[in-house]
């Protein structure tokens, strides 16, 4: 074996978890996967892996081989399809980080549209809502709101949303329609949870005038899909994106409330590793999903949501 397929065979296997998984992956059988491993061993001089029936640990070798090899094999992978995709095509594979409710919503339908127009491309998705991380999850870029706390990482800014109150038109029909901030502690809120903390503090301005909101209610929730499908279900009011209501809206599924006070908009940010050139699939992605964005907040601006 070369050098490099001795690499692809070494992280296939600790990728894989094992020997006999890697071999499933490679399409070959236990015995051949243990005898390259063997020889790559003996041609190093090294013991990489302790390994039984029961177990398959790395050696500090073995770590080290593994940590070095993936990335000149991420730099070979990147070699290649910067060359060929010098035509404008994507290549290789891309990992994709986002936020669980939103990555469903806007991230999946965005990512399989790029694949579709680029065949040579392999897409995978990972959603989470614990805080993503572009190395420690081994995405190629992810999607959050908000700059992250590593500077060392490149942060570029997809797009930007007004946040609004609505609620259910049963709801405002059983529990009338609040007009100010006061109004707000008499009825149910909605509240996003983070760390097992409901996000109860809102703020929002009019006039130049700053009001501070302690949100009440008896419902909340980590998943912001949940929110709105309570919200709809007549159970309270919600706070929520622009992108992420707008159907809603503009067929009556719910109302807008407040719509004189304006509350902190989010902006979405891509978040990559720094890297000269960038990689053809992270620049054409981003690309896309600026198009991509900038067309839903030109819709939403048509139907009057803004």
């Amino acid at each position: 074996m070369n050098a490099v397929s001795d690499l692809v065979l070494f992280r296939t296997i600790v990728e894989s978890g094992g020997i006999s998984a890697a071999a499933l992956a490679l399409q070959s059988s236990p015995a051949a996967v243990s005898r390259g491993l063997a020889a790559l061993e003996g041609r190093l001089g090294v013991r990489l892996a302790d390994r039984s029936a029961r177990r398959f640990r790395l050696t500090d070798e073995g770590e080290l081989l593994y940590e070095r090899g993936r990335l000149i094999l991420d730099q070979l992978r990147d070699a290649e399809a910067e060359v060929a995709s010098r035509g404008g095509a994507a290549r290789g594979l891309l990992r994709v980080g986002a936020p669980i409710d939103f990555g469903r919503r806007h991230v999946a339908p965005n990512l399989a549209a790029f694949a579709a127009q680029h065949p040579g491309l392999q897409a995978d998705l990972m959603l989470s809502d614990a805080g993503l991380e572009v190395d420690a999850d081994r995405c190629d870029l992810i999607l959050r709101f908000g700059l992250p706390s590593d500077t060392v990482m490149i942060a570029r800014k997809i797009a930007t949303t007004d946040r609004i109150l609505c609620a259910s038109p049963s709801y405002l029909a059983r529990r009338g329609t609040p007009q100010t901030p006061a109004d707000l502690h008499d009825h149910s809120c909605l509240r996003l949870a983070r760390r097992n903390r409901a996000l109860d503090h809102w703020r929002c301005q009019r006039a130049g005038i700053d009001y501070a909101i302690e949100a009440a209610g008896h419902l909340s929730s980590g998943d912001g899909l949940v929110l709105r499908e309570w919200a709809l279900a007549g159970h309270g009011i919600t706070l929520e994106a622009c992108w992420d209501v707008a159907e809603d809206l503009a067929n009556g599924q719910l109302i807008r409330v407040m719509v004189e006070f304006q509350f902190p908009p989010i902006d979405l940010y891509a978040v990559f590793a720094p890297g000269r050139p960038t990689p053809p699939r992270i620049r054409l992605f981003l690309d896309f999903l600026l198009k991509a964005f900038a067309s839903l907040e030109l819709r939403r601006q048509g139907e009057g949501l803004r």
